[in-house]
């Protein structure tokens, strides 16, 4: 596949591939019909040759190209998985493109500081865990490290002291920056305000810009309540404080905080499930 990407990507190889499609010929009619020097033509149709895409045979004093199809129909293929694995439907495709109409709209409205304050979100997830679990992956780093990030990204440095006063570190990388070597993703300071366990914690938390000024102050208020199949979680975010250069942060907030708020679903329903597993297991022995 690689040689004949490579074969392909010269625009002269290229012309010479649509001329072969139409029917097969022989080198001094490509190199015409390319308007090229023959002895050019016939190293291009060498590589074209090499790379599987045309085959070639001697008739007299000629030798004459043509086009295998196959090679081609493989690549096509190939192109449409690619495609295919981009756009499939809640991919991260579609994310980055409702992160770049977002992020459009907030640089046209951040044109002043404090252009974005008192904006809220809202937002609520029903949780197949009790109160009391919940509230440990809301408020424990190892368990918080497990889906405070979105899609993609995942913590590198974690500190959540919780309790009143309590200091908050939260820091981010790619998801596939294994050794640290790209540039952090986010960095946020912040302070815990309020703590009723198992039934609300608030903190307030702060996205640091690369010069490491505060790009916007993010007051959260998180509320837990008991159901007959779990939680019912409800959180509200507003901000505050907000400089022109927040606009990148704050038009992520919908798409990234709703998408960590599913990985916390979606660890708490695994945990569940493991533990209805095991719990049968020992029953069945």
């Amino acid at each position: 596949m690689d040689a004949l990407l490579t074969a392909l990507a010269d625009p002269a190889r290229w012309r010479l591939v649509g001329l072969l499609a139409e029917r097969p010929r022989p080198v001094g009619v490509l190199a015409q019909l390319a308007e090229a020097r023959q002895p050019q033509t016939t190293k291009h149709l060498q590589a074209l040759e090499r790379a599987g895409v045309v085959t070639s045979q001697r008739s007299g004093q000629r030798r004459v190209y043509a086009l295998r199809p196959a090679p081609l129909r493989e690549l096509a293929a190939a192109l449409t998985r690619l495609a295919d694995t981009a756009d499939r439907a809640g991919g991260s495709r579609e994310t980055y493109d409702r992160y770049e109409l977002s992020l459009h709209v907030e640089r046209l409205a951040a044109n002043e500081p404090g252009w974005a304050d008192g904006r809220s979100f809202t937002f609520h997830r029903s949780l197949t865990a009790g109160p009391e679990e919940v509230w440990h992956h809301l408020t424990e780093a190892s368990l918080l490290a497990r889906w405070w990030t979105p899609d993609d990204l995942r913590v590198s440095e974690l500190v959540f002291e919780a309790r009143p006063g309590g200091r908050i570190v939260h820091e981010y990388r790619d998801a596939e920056d294994a050794d640290g070597s790209d540039l952090v993703a986010g960095r946020a300071l912040g302070v815990v305000e309020d703590v009723r366990p198992g039934e609300r914690l608030a903190y307030r938390l702060s996205p640091q810009l690369p010069d490491g000024s505060l790009a916007f102050t993010a007051h959260l208020g998180l509320g837990l309540r008991r159901t007959d199949t779990g939680t019912e979680l409800d959180v509200h975010f507003q901000v505050t404080d907000s400089t022109v250069d927040s606009a990148d942060f704050i038009a992520g907030i919908e798409i990234g905080f709703g998408q960590s708020l599913d990985k916390l679903a979606a660890t708490l329903a695994a945990d569940t499930h493991d533990t209805e597993h095991d719990t049968h297991t020992r029953s069945a022995k």
